[in-house]
């Protein structure tokens, strides 16, 4: 964590939002850049993440309204539960290629980042905030660690802002979208259970979440899954033929029970823990697996039927549903509006009344800001940030195991 220079010489900051969208990010654009502007402080809004500023060259230059705004009070009021992104967003990524710190002072590795560079300095950017998941806190800290390692640069402040309806982020307990995004999935769940209760029908819906199951245990507590499957649950592979027989043993207890129907939440995250070969393979252009290809849903769905056939002799259908993109900009709960605006609002306390920089906006106890340096985030050795998994038996692991279907030795007891 430093310091950076008196709030005075900071002008003009310039705002990005990058990576995959999550709800009351509105909130978050708006308080910042409200907060800035009532300073004095011009902003400049950098539409579509990196994708534009690390093609930028003088001979390809920024224009405005097309890749750029200067933010306004009226273009920045009244949009905190609007369900889009005013800045649009994309998962370009500078620094994809660097592995080490020295990766940054090589020319042909750090190019894409000099020209992120470039962009700030021919604009007369003073300070960035960077609104994002990991892979963007990692861009957020090269830029900061090439000023250290590249003194000709000019001194630009960088502060980041928490991004992701998975929750696993770590350095702060909730991240904003996650309980709107948590409510939207739930909704879903519910409405399948109402199909399954009605029909005498099984489900396995497939929820996003890439490492950690924050998602899929919170939109399965608040919508009553049968089970819950999430990577805590498994040490190194996900194997789908046990985890099925598992499931048919779920299926036949509530059948004894009376009930024939269930739906089971699995997150999207258990795709790469599956055995080399059935691992997915589909990534996007910016080579990011699309966990979503492999549809381990639909699998896990295939293999219970067959299981359940090879144990009764009877045929089931067992339905499998993705819940997916729907949740990313689902309409903002109120916590995630007032999160989102305490992250906001905090970029600028920071940068201006905090003179910091290297450092993740994060909060505690009653949305009480805390500033977390970059170098908490990330392993120096690898480069990579920290991520926050559900630790088995803390007690909200607990909590899903509580609310899940119980097969009982003994009837519910009586009030008599």
């Amino acid at each position: 964590m430093d310091t950076c220079p008196a709030p005075e010489n900071i002008k003009r900051i310039g705002m990005l939002f990058s990576g995959g969208p999550a709800p009351a990010a509105n909130a978050v654009i708006s308080a910042a850049a409200l907060s800035f502007l009532n300073a004095g402080i011009g902003v400049v809004g950098f539409l579509d993440g990196y994708e534009d500023l690390e093609l930028y060259s003088p001979e390809n230059p920024l224009r405005e309204g097309e890749h750029y705004l200067c933010m306004s009070r009226d273009l920045v009021s009244g949009i905190r539960t609007r369900k889009d992104i005013i800045l649009r967003t994309s998962r370009a990524n500078p620094g994809k290629v660097i592995e080490t710190l020295a990766d940054l002072t090589d020319p042909e590795k750090n190019a894409k980042l000099r020209a992120v560079y470039a962009a700030f300095e021919a604009h007369k950017i003073d300070a960035l905030v960077s609104i994002g998941g990991d892979d963007t806190l990692k861009t957020a800290n090269y830029l900061y660690k090439m000023q250290e390692l590249m003194p000709e640069l000019r001194r630009i402040r960088v502060v980041h802002l928490p991004k992701t309806i998975d929750n696993d982020y770590f350095g702060i307990d909730w991240t904003f979208g996650f309980t709107s995004a948590a409510h939207f999935a739930a909704m879903e769940i519910r409405n399948i259970g109402a199909d399954a209760r009605s029909t005498k029908a099984w489900y396995v819906l497939e929820i996003m979440g890439r490492k950690a199951g924050w998602l899929t245990y919170a939109s399965g507590i608040a919508g009553e899954a049968t089970r819950m499957l999430s990577r805590e649950d498994f040490d190194d592979v996900f194997d789908r033929d046990a985890v099925a027989a598992e499931m048919v043993d779920l299926m036949l207890a509530r059948a004894a029970d009376g009930r024939e129907h269930g739906v089971i939440c699995i997150a999207e995250g258990l795709a790469e823990l599956l055995p080399e070969g059935q691992r997915p393979r589909v990534v996007d252009e910016h080579g990011n697996s699309l966990l979503g290809s492999v549809q381990i849903g639909q699998s896990l769905a295939a293999a219970m039927e067959k299981a359940y056939k090879e144990r009764t002799g009877r045929k089931i259908t067992v339905r499998a549903k993705q819940i997916g993109y729907e949740t990313r900009c689902a309409e903002p709960g109120g916590f995630d509006v007032m999160l989102g605006s305490q992250l906001g609002a905090g970029a600028y306390r920071a940068l201006c009344e905090e003179d910091l920089t290297g450092v993740m906006v994060s909060v505690e106890g009653q949305l009480d800001l805390k500033y977390v340096p970059f170098d908490e985030l990330i392993d120096p050795d690898t480069m990579k940030t920290r991520i926050r998994f559900i630790k088995r038996g803390s007690d909200f692991y607990r909590l899903a195991r509580m609310l899940e279907y119980q097969e009982l030795e003994h009837c519910d007891p009586t009030c008599e």
